[in-house]
């Protein structure tokens, strides 16, 4: 049985990144019970990050969103966020490179947080041997391809990924503060999960 929901805010949070289906998690009842302030922050956190954002189209915000969903694989803001990405334009097949680059880095963000942790000669010396094709002509464009996976890294703490990723978009000319806009993004969609998540 799904409890009525009386917090307005909340009501409007759900409504805002239109999630249907949802019952809430333990920690969302508790902020709930208790009229917690922090909802009315997180609202105006997950809206002013989504939509007024100066430099991140809606689609880019979107994909970065959904990347976050699909990273911590949580059913209801995939779907809501996939259908947003869709409304501001994107294809199946890129919602699709949203997945894999997501995959990818996971993948990397393990490894080259390993080897960063370790440190040793030995293991930094040996070919990695993970195929990365898509990264070479992603259909999303060079520069979403490495601003998202500068947030999903981000997300996963790989120093390493971070400071590639950031380094190469600036050399490519994307200005600071996108990148800024799009790590925090990034880091208010895990606070989000956070709440939400059952």
């Amino acid at each position: 049985m799904i409890p009525t929901i009386e917090n307005e805010t909340y009501n409007n949070l759900l409504n805002f990144l239109q999630v249907e289906d949802y019952t809430p998690s333990a920690e969302a009842e508790l902020l709930l019970e208790t009229n917690a302030r922090y909802i009315k922050d997180l609202k105006i956190n997950v809206s002013n990050a989504l939509k007024n954002a100066q430099n991140l189209s809606q689609k880019e915000a979107y994909l970065i969103a959904y990347s976050v969903a699909v990273n911590e694989k949580f059913i209801p803001l995939k779907k809501a966020f996939k259908a947003a990405a869709e409304q501001a334009g994107a294809t199946k097949e890129e919602l699709a490179e949203i997945v894999s680059l997501t995959s990818l880095m996971n993948v990397n963000n393990i490894f080259y947080r390993f080897r960063h942790f370790a440190n040793k000669e030995f293991y930094n010396t040996q070919p990695a041997g993970i195929k990365m094709s898509i990264m070479m002509n992603p259909v999303i464009g060079k520069e979403a391809f490495e601003l998202i996976s500068l947030v999903v890294s981000a997300v996963n703490g790989c120093e390493l990924c971070v400071n590639a990723h950031e380094s190469k978009l600036i050399a490519e000319g994307t200005p600071e503060i996108k990148v800024f806009e799009a790590v925090k993004l990034g880091a208010i969609i895990k606070s989000l999960i956070t709440v939400l998540a059952a």
